[in-house]
């Protein structure tokens, strides 16, 4: 298997300004799967911490009073009781849009304030474009001095209400409101990484060019400004301590830190033109898939990257995609969800007209029939390359807002039959494999791995799986409920009427185009 026929060159990551390493050799990735396991290793790491350790974090939200175990400690109170250890705690979080917009300015702002009052930084960041976000979700704990004990978590879990959940998907008590259909405490399937190696070193560079940027960090009019001011936040940078040596290697695993960052002015000093390794990494390695492509995402729901996947599976006729996503937008509303419908139901219809019995989506319930959100980022092609990050399949993520992600490639091959599944040489390898198979299990509600390694056989499987709940459903829930948790999942086209402008506001407002104008004339990332 060569390296450069799924990673990204140092050519093809576009981003002369940044020093983020082409790729990372020799880690350990272990996938977290659901925010209660994340959350309960992150208390773990960040205890251990000692004075002049680094604890680093960027996010989309933070939600102080957030219990990462049961009983706590909440996320200010953690990171906060390191700050007062002497561990060095700087933080970006996303400074928002109004609360009033159901989003999280006040609880990040109160995060920040929790962990500068125990001599830590946390500085809220509105250096993005219009409309836009920071939606990476990445920790970072250095420990100079013994950086085999360096660990970073990057991937799809925001420190925040709604993301303590577990496999049974009771949803967290401290849930934040969403779409109805989800109930009081919304079920909540998600994805983080624990990354051990030099590539931990990659993440903490990731976030010092963040961190050191020139630019102002509030970037979007007087008025914001002016309100900052009056309440004395930080708009400044303190400098941060030397960066330490890379870890050594430690693992099989080779990892590719991919991102996204919009063409802006002020433009980023680290990403003059912006950034999107991420749109540029998923289009390299899914032109590569030649008989399945798994994948988990909150949207899916842009035509340029349905494209992409439909020309996959026009140019390769053994190809099969499995998509799992939620079943319900996050909001309700007459003028909210309309928006959110379209561009899913135009994305899967896009995949479907290229290959109609070849293309199976489905979202996901518990065993009380209440739907899980997907809010996972995981995609898995031919069981040889898998990511999981912050980007969801869509426009924004890959051109507008800015994401963090990392694909591994492990040099361990896999011999579960069939050993090559694409039949080009590169030999199936067991993690991207394994990562596939224990999200499928958990959704099949499977022990075992029986009819679940071969590409077709997993496909019937699921298929036939799925199937089997939703006659139950149809038949009136006679009888015991099958195993399983995956229902075909269903769209369909709104009418006319609202189309004329839900399509326009998705396209505008849901689902923005950060790039330059000669990438968007030519179609390219």
């Amino acid at each position: 298997m060569s390296h450069q026929d799924w990673f990204l060159t140092a050519d093809e990551r576009g981003n002369p300004d940044s020093r983020i390493p082409t790729w990372s050799p020799g880690n350990t990735a272990e996938p977290l799967i659901h925010g209660e396991t994340y959350f309960d290793r992150l208390v773990t790491e960040v205890e251990a911490l000692r004075e002049g350790d680094h604890l680093f974090f960027t996010d989309w939200r933070g939600d102080p009073d957030e219990r990462m175990r049961e009983k706590g400690p909440a996320i200010a109170e953690l990171f906060a009781d390191a700050a007062r250890r002497g561990v060095v705690v700087k933080g970006l979080l996303w400074r928002s849009h109004l609360d009033k917009l159901a989003y999280s300015e006040e609880e990040n702002r109160t995060l920040s304030e929790d962990v500068a009052a125990a001599g830590g930084e946390v500085l809220l960041d509105q250096r993005v474009r219009r409309g836009g976000s920071h939606h990476q979700k990445l920790v970072v704990l250095r420990h100079p001095g013994a950086p085999e004990r360096d660990v970073a978590f990057a991937g799809g879990i925001d420190l925040c209400h709604s993301r303590r959940d577990t496999a049974d998907h009771h949803g967290d008590p401290q849930a934040v409101g969403m779409a109805s259909a989800y109930g009081t405490h919304p079920p909540w399937h998600d994805v983080q990484l624990a990354l051990r190696g030099p590539v931990v070193g990659a993440l903490d560079l990731a976030f010092r060019e963040r961190w050191t940027d020139p630019v102002p960090l509030d970037q979007h009019g007087p008025i914001s400004t002016l309100a900052d001011t009056l309440r004395h936040a930080d708009l400044r940078a303190d400098r941060l301590p030397p960066q330490p040596p890379d870890p050594g290697e430690c693992g099989p695993h080779d990892v590719q830190v991919l991102r996204t960052y919009p063409a802006m002015r002020p433009p980023y000093g680290f990403a003059k033109l912006g950034e999107r390794s991420v749109a540029r990494g998923y289009t390299k390695a899914i032109k590569r898939a030649r008989r399945l492509i798994y994948l988990e995402d909150q949207y899916l729901w842009s035509k340029e990257v349905a494209q992409l996947f439909a020309d996959a599976l026009n140019d390769n006729p053994q190809l099969h995609l499995i998509a799992v996503v939620p079943r319900h937008p996050d909001v309700d509303g007459r003028f909210a969800l309309p928006p959110n419908q379209v561009g899913r139901a135009e994305a899967i219809s896009l995949c479907h007209k290229a290959a109609p019995e070849r293309v199976h989506v489905f979202d996901v319930e518990n065993h009380a029939g209440t739907p899980v959100y997907v809010h996972a980022k995981v995609c898995v092609v031919d069981d040889v390359w898998a990511s999981i990050g912050s980007d969801n399949f869509n426009r924004r993520s890959w051109t507008h807002d800015s994401e963090l992600s990392c694909t591994v490639l492990d040099r361990t091959r896999d011999e579960r039959t069939p050993t090559d599944p694409a039949g080009l040489g590169d030999g199936a390898r067991t993690y991207a494999r394994d990562l596939r198979l224990a999200l499928l299990r958990e959704h099949l509600d499977r022990t075992d791995d029986q009819d679940l390694i071969d590409p077709d056989a997993t496909v019937r499987t699921v298929r036939a799986t799925a199937d089997a709940l939703r006659d139950w459903h149809r038949g009136g829930r006679r009888g015991p409920r099958p195993p399983g948790r995956l229902v075909p999942h269903e769209t369909k086209r709104l009418p006319w009427h609202q189309r004329l402008w839900a399509v326009p506001a998705y396209r505008m407002v849901y689902d923005p185009d950060g790039r330059p104008w000669r990438d968007r004339r030519a179609g390219t990332w």
